[in-house]
């Protein structure tokens, strides 16, 4: 299954699993997807990176990025090869701790430091490697649940569709931040802050297809806040509340909310939850700003850390952690409704990113 000896089952199509070596995962999983059922089939494992929890692609040069969720914070880079994936040079420190989150905006790599509550950005070398010393954002608040907000803890950084800003997603703090790139030293300066329901633990956000609405996912409340985006202004405006699950816990058991992803046609949103095990379908019927929950069905294994959607939409995958599995759903294109088709193992899985096909 590993290196030269794997098999390409999956035409081309590619997808990178990370997950936590520390419980048991063996580092980025690629897998071949069949493009007619969707179904994962494993190649090779890259494990030279500590816990690689968050994978990001950049489908201009192929290169994969990853975390290291470690105490002292880094980022690695691998280049897809016919054997697996091949490191491009050792790990580059993030400056920050605990890293959960990166993306790339502007030529360089962010990373969400969830530890140290701060955001880094990090130049890339010519082959797409992170090289050099990154500039840090250090958040500063705290929020009302003294366990989990006793200061900043950055979850997710994502550039918004048109480039010119990034979004910082803080659970300690309960905000949204809005940051613009600083010519001079490439970091990133905070323009604007968009304050959300204290107490609620922002974790992760996704924006509709078309640009202006953007959708954040609350840890701490199983919550959905619906906010305007103006790219022109640079603001996030809160609109509207929409709740995931039910409150408080229920049967001992209480729900944490953990991603949210829109389907690529704007029709549905779905949002995987903890805790419960269960993926909730939104539809979209009533417009971008009225999400409807419409169906809730269970996640296919314990404690879905991440959902994506394929590129297509027709298919959803959820990386669930605790059971070690990566389970796949046929989307019903009429209703939204997931429905579970296949499951591979994949032992502390923490998310799935796709190369395109």
């Amino acid at each position: 299954m590993d290196g030269a000896h794997s098999t390409d089952h999956g035409g081309g199509h590619r997808a990178y699993i990370g997950s936590f070596t520390s419980g048991g995962g063996r580092g980025v999983l690629t897998a071949a997807v069949d493009p007619a059922t969707g179904a994962l089939t494993p190649l090779s494992a890259e494990g030279s990176l500590p816990d690689p929890s968050y994978l990001a692609l950049d489908p201009a040069t192929g290169v994969l990025y990853a975390v290291s969720e470690t105490e002292r914070g880094a980022a690695g880079a691998f280049r897809p090869t016919a054997a697996g994936l091949a490191p491009l040079g050792a790990p580059a420190p993030v400056g920050g701790s605990g890293p959960t989150h990166l993306a790339l905006a502007g030529g360089r790599l962010l990373t969400a430091n969830y530890t140290s509550g701060s955001v880094s950005s990090l130049p890339l070398a010519a082959d797409g490697s992170p090289a050099g010393p990154p500039a840090v954002l250090e958040y500063e608040g705290r929020g009302p649940d003294p366990d989990r907000q006793a200061g900043p803890h950055a979850h997710q950084v994502l550039a918004d569709p048109t480039g010119r800003w990034v979004l910082g997603v803080d659970l300690g703090t309960d905000a949204v931040r809005v940051c613009a790139p600083d010519p001079a030293t490439g970091g990133l300066r905070v323009h604007a802050t968009a304050a959300l329901r204290p107490g609620s633990g922002p974790r992760h956000l996704a924006f509709h297809p078309a640009g202006a609405v953007v959708y954040v996912l609350h840890e701490l409340e199983p919550l959905l806040t619906v906010c305007r985006w103006d790219a022109d202004a640079g603001r996030l405006d809160p609109v509207g509340e929409v709740a995931v699950a039910p409150a408080g816990v229920r049967d001992g058991v209480r729900a944490h909310p953990s991603a949210i992803t829109a389907s690529p046609d704007g029709r549905f949103l779905w949002a995987a939850v903890r805790g419960t095990d269960t993926l909730v379908t939104f539809s979209l019927a009533g417009g971008p700003e009225e999400p409807r929950p419409t169906s809730t069905v269970g996640c296919g294994g314990h404690w879905p850390r991440d959902l994506t959607a394929d590129p297509s939409g027709r298919r959803l995958y959820a990386a669930n952690e605790r059971s070690g599995d990566v389970t796949w759903f046929d989307v019903d294109p009429r209703t939204g409704r997931p429905v579970r088709a296949g499951s591979l193992p994949a032992p502390a899985a923490s998310c799935v990113v796709f190369a395109a096909p």
